[in-house]
């Protein structure tokens, strides 16, 4: 008498093609589950295994919405670039990676969408080479990100003086690329700063150099002025403070530089930014744990149904396996029956 399982999908030879339907442990029924069952349980004398799919059902559907959020996540910040560089374009008259924060986001979310697409699609086939794909480069990016942190700690005043070379190149392009106008006029805004290393950076810019023709001469943006509770805003505030000491403006414009500005605002809300880095690399780390888990499940689950569960079975005395009522992720066992 030979032995059938009813799964969904009918395969004759070769495994299932979902794993979930054996994995250790199992809770094992013997020859009393039944009189028809007694009695070939007493011919063969094997006992009829019933595989737990709790913990593998979990680690499915978890991984699966992870990734699922992260792909969305990606498709957002993939549509804000192509938006906001679309609007770039119409404006556009200087070519710059730096100066194009909409291309960074594209970048950003074309990775994150592709990334999150695998581990979806991986998830959801419990393909090993694509989810040791989605592992490897959530890792990646992990490892990346941790070595950038500690490398711009180390070499902070080397980190610094690139951020104000980079700051100083945009200011030369000032009034060339509305990017980086609109985010340099909020920085100066809203921590109170002028340039970036200081307000004289304002003398690289062909409008306000100090041999520059025009009002704008020797003068700086108005949004780096102190700003006085008035309504009506003095865009000339800043006019002719190049030339001045910087005790002298004290009371008119904000002589700090912005990136040390940034920095003491980091240190002094470092609760907040603790925060922010966990909500960064806390995911990740959380993503690239659960996938090992999830593969080393997928991996034993694999490894029990290569393996006989008798050593002296023939191959041909083996449970035949056929698929039947298969569920949407074609993984849901159904009531064994025996012929």
């Amino acid at each position: 008498m030979t032995r059938r399982l009813t799964y969904g999908l009918r395969a004759r030879t070769g495994r299932p093609s979902c794993p979930c339907q054996l994995r250790e442990p199992c809770r094992r029924r013997g020859a009393a589950a039944g009189a028809g069952r007694s009695t070939m349980a007493g011919e063969t004398g094997q006992e009829v295994r019933y595989c737990s799919r709790f913990p593998y059902l979990c680690l499915k559907f978890t991984l699966i919405v992870y990734a699922t959020i992260f792909w969305l996540i990606g498709f957002l910040v993939l549509a804000v670039g192509v938006y906001a560089e679309v609007e770039r374009q119409k404006y556009k008259t200087l070519h710059g990676l730096f100066l194009a924060p909409a291309i960074i986001l594209i970048l950003l979310g074309l990775i994150m969408f592709i990334v999150s697409f695998i581990g979806v699609l991986a998830s959801l086939r419990d393909n090993i080479c694509l989810l040791q794909v989605f592992m490897y480069t959530l890792g990646a990016c992990l490892i990346l990100e941790l070595t950038g942190g500690i490398v711009a700690l180390i070499f902070r005043h080397q980190t610094l003086d690139f951020l104000n070379s980079n700051i100083r190149q945009g200011i030369k392009n000032y009034y060339d690329d509305l990017d980086f106008k609109n985010i340099m006029d909020f920085v100066q805004k809203q921590f109170k700063c002028c340039g970036g290393e200081d307000f004289k950076d304002w003398a690289k810019n062909q409008y306000h150099e100090c041999s520059g023709p025009g009002p704008l001469a020797c003068g700086v943006p108005y949004t780096c002025c102190i700003s006085n509770q008035t309504s009506v805003i003095n865009t000339m505030c800043g006019y002719k403070t190049l030339e001045k000491e910087r005790l002298d403006l004290l009371h008119v414009i904000h002589t700090r530089g912005c990136t040390d500005a940034v920095l003491i605002w980091f240190m002094d809300h470092y609760s907040i930014m603790a925060g922010v880095l966990l909500g960064i690399l806390l995911p990740q780390f959380l993503g690239v744990l659960l996938c090992l888990l999830y593969i080393s499940r997928v991996e034993d689950i694999i490894s029990e149904w290569d393996k006989p569960s008798n050593v002296l079975l023939e191959q041909d005395q083996r449970p035949e396996i056929e698929f039947s009522n298969v569920g949407c992720c074609k993984c849901y066992p159904g009531e064994e029956t025996y012929a």
